[in-house]
């Protein structure tokens, strides 16, 4: 047991039960997981179901009705030190003379209260972090220029430069062709693998992380299920989240969810719709 009462955890997120209520309307209803270092988990969930108001509540940004969120084991309060984030929107004007370089350099300064970093060093942990997102080829090229799939690899180092020990990313693949999607995907996994940092990540879809991802948490209309995808993408579990027969299918491949025969409800065959294929969250 901690000095301030919490249980000692070798998690480094841990979500206890989280509910939040907003003009008198449930967001999130119970909500639990664990993340342990080095894991890389899919937040998947539809628009409403309620992502953002989980991240919010994580970043410290938005009270809890009911439940606690810790962090290797404590309580923490807003823009934690341990906590990088990367948010779904980050307007960059192709004309401001701001390198790619020089963002990422501006990650180091995010928790310091005056203390300055030398310059050798700080030009050190920029070229470290460049390398390791594979930016290094457009370092000195001005951010608002660069392709989505270049601008997510710098975001990301901005936020890893710091060394968080969660990293938060908030739909990172939404504005992403496939290709570039995946490359982003695979390098997340990487850094989470090499360098021990927790990765939650939201997305629509989970095609594009079911090569990597070591555990899912599902949201529909503020309840989860969390676990492997082994357990969590089942039509039994999904059914019962749902409150509704849903089926599971394998499509070449690719996995796609809809609601079982009989449902009313329109099917589009949005591929790996958890979100899409018509059920409401």
């Amino acid at each position: 047991m901690s000095a301030d009462g919490a249980s000692v955890s070798s998690d480094v997120l841990a979500v206890q039960g989280v509910s939040v209520r907003l003009s008198g309307r449930t967001i999130l209803d119970r909500v639990s997981f664990e993340i342990a270092p080095g894991e890389f988990t899919g937040l998947i969930g539809s628009n409403g179901a309620g992502k953002t108001t989980l991240f919010r509540v994580i970043l410290g940004l938005q009270a809890a009705s009911a439940g606690r969120v810790l962090v290797e084991g404590r309580k923490h309060g807003r823009r934690h030190r341990l906590i990088g984030y990367v948010p779904q929107k980050f307007l960059l004007d192709p004309d401001v003379p701001l390198r790619a370089r020089d963002l990422v350099g501006l990650g180091i300064d995010a928790h310091r209260l005056g203390v300055p970093v030398p310059s050798r060093t700080r030009r050190a942990l920029v070229e470290q972090m460049l390398h390791a997102v594979d930016a290094d080829r457009f370092a000195d090229a001005r951010v608002g220029k660069l392709s989505g799939g270049e601008q997510q690899r710098i975001l990301i180092a901005h936020a890893l430069i710091a060394k968080p020990r969660l990293l938060l990313l908030d739909e990172p693949l939404a504005n992403l062709d496939l290709g570039n999607a995946q490359e982003v995907v695979t390098l997340l996994a990487r850094v989470a693998r090499e360098q021990q940092v927790a990765v939650l990540i939201s997305a629509h879809e989970i095609n594009p992380l079911l090569p990597v991802m070591d555990r899912i948490v599902y949201l529909a209309a503020g309840r989860a299920v969390s676990g492997t995808t082994e357990e969590v993408v089942r039509a039994d579990v999904l059914s019962e989240l749902y409150g509704r027969h849903v089926d599971v299918l394998d499509v070449h491949g690719r996995v796609l969810i809809v609601a079982g025969a009989g449902e009313d409800t329109d099917l589009t065959g949005h591929e790996g719709a958890f979100p899409g294929a018509g059920i409401p969250g």
